[in-house]
């Protein structure tokens, strides 16, 4: 057997196949041995009639596709190991010779990873957002995040229903007087400015007793979800059966303890700082990254193949029936709710999917072209990153690591020095901010 391999152009390979007639002809008698009983030849029992008497019968290409299809796969998989192809599609076969007694020639074309034409990709310039300044007021909201983890709720007797608070109520709203369905409820709960129901209703409590009653006038947005209510006048008799106000800690040296592993505010406040800069300044460093990997994508040319943008969009779909599950919902509802087809859903992430192609093509071609491998180190490092996102102690995650999966952990941390390559050099300004003028007439 013999195999040759031409280049037909950056992502289409072409591979010539020679089997000797001895070979393929061992292949048609093999055909002939598995298929037999299922031939019917008049004279012989199923499974009897000679090879020559079936041929002459049913012609001598009769056992060809299946011998053919003997063949085939290993001649194939040699030729892919030995020119050491990256395949992304089904091989598209020609066969130019077949028969008894000659060499089986066949020809199979296959879209391959393709070639990339790399253009400029140091010393970039690229424009991103100025990086974001943590404000006192954000500061305090993180705070404030704390504050409600540790605050107790306690029942309120002796005063009326206050903004902030959370109420025990009855309702029954009407339309021109007529009840609708789902307008009325017993024992409800509502927090009080949470915007849960209708705009005025909330406001409208405010300064309600236990026990008192009233009528409150409140009109359903247009935008409203039941249409037969949007825009409606309507009125809810409700009913205070209760009223719980939140008791929030004092914002000193024992709330910060409670919270955190500081032994005072001051320190715990400054470590929120950090908190909310260091995130501010992984987003900033993230923004300048994916600035300048685009901007490499850009310089580069590349003929991606089609089947690679398909694989692509599929994972993405899965992906995104994974993100459902895990919220409790199937991808056919979704599908049957939206009136999408599968095909939809993989066309519409085939733009996404064709920059993602993309971009790890010229990542690879820059890790190629600068030949850059990581260290033991960095793979180490990666793997204990990665072990740290999952939550999982460092030494248990690396030994339940497949040779895949560690292949594909020091694939990762090869492409991070690739990106810090293309920052090494790098020119980052701030992009520019909008005047007056053009905001006023954006």
């Amino acid at each position: 057997m013999s195999h040759t391999y031409e280049k037909i152009s950056g992502n289409k390979a072409k591979l010539t196949f020679t089997i000797p007639a001895e070979q393929f002809d061992e292949a048609m008698q093999k055909a002939y041995l598995k298929t037999r009983a299922k031939i019917n030849v008049p004279g012989f029992r199923k499974g009897k009639a000679p090879r020559k008497f079936i041929e002459n019968m049913y012609g001598e290409g009769v056992f060809y596709d299946d011998a053919f299809e003997m063949i085939f796969p290993d001649a194939y998989e040699a030729a892919v190991k030995e020119f050491d192809l990256k395949v992304v599609d089904r091989p598209d076969v020609d066969v130019q010779e077949i028969g008894a007694g000659k060499d089986l020639q066949f020809t199979a074309e296959v879209f391959v990873r393709p070639d990339v034409t790399l253009g400029d990709y140091k010393a970039l310039t690229v424009e991103v957002e100025k990086k974001h300044e943590v404000t006192a007021e954000e500061i305090d909201a993180r705070i404030n995040q704390d504050v409600e983890k540790v605050s107790r709720t306690v029942d309120v007797e002796d005063r009326p229903v206050q903004d902030g608070d959370t109420v025990n109520l009855d309702y029954a709203g009407t339309v021109d007087g007529v009840a609708f369905d789902g307008g009325t409820a017993e024992g409800q709960t509502l927090k009080i400015g949470s915007h849960q129901f209708i705009p005025g209703f909330e406001e409208q409590m405010v300064g309600m007793q236990i026990g008192e009653e009233k009528d409150l006038d409140v009109t359903f947005p247009e935008e409203y979800h039941a249409e037969e209510l949007a825009g409606k006048a309507a009125v809810f008799h409700v009913k205070v059966n209760g009223i719980q106000a939140t008791e929030a800690p004092e914002l000193d040296d024992d709330f910060a303890a409670d919270v955190s592993d500081f032994d005072t505010f001051a320190e715990y406040k400054a470590s929120i700082e950090k908190e909310l800069t260091d995130r501010a300044d992984r987003n900033h460093d993230v923004a300048v990254e994916n600035a300048l990997v685009e901007k490499a994508v850009e310089n580069a040319q590349t003929d991606i193949p089609a089947a690679m943008i398909d694989d692509q969009a599929s994972y993405m779909v899965r992906e995104m029936s994974m993100r459902m599950a895990y919220q409790g919902l199937k991808m056919e509802d979704y599908m049957k709710y939206t009136g999408q087809t599968m095909d939809d859903l993989k066309n519409m992430y085939k733009p996404e999917a064709e920059k993602r192609v993309k971009i790890e093509l010229v990542l690879e071609a820059i890790r190629k072209a600068e030949a850059i491998e990581p260290s033991e180190e960095e793979v180490e490092a990666q793997i204990a990153e990665q072990a740290k996102e999952m939550g999982r102690d460092v030494e248990e995650f690396k030994a339940s690591l497949t040779d895949e999966q560690k292949e594909y952990l020091s694939d990762s941390a090869a492409i991070r020095k690739v990106v810090d390559l293309l920052k090494a050099d790098a020119v980052v300004t701030d992009k520019a901010e909008e005047t007056k003028e053009e905001n006023e007439e954006a």
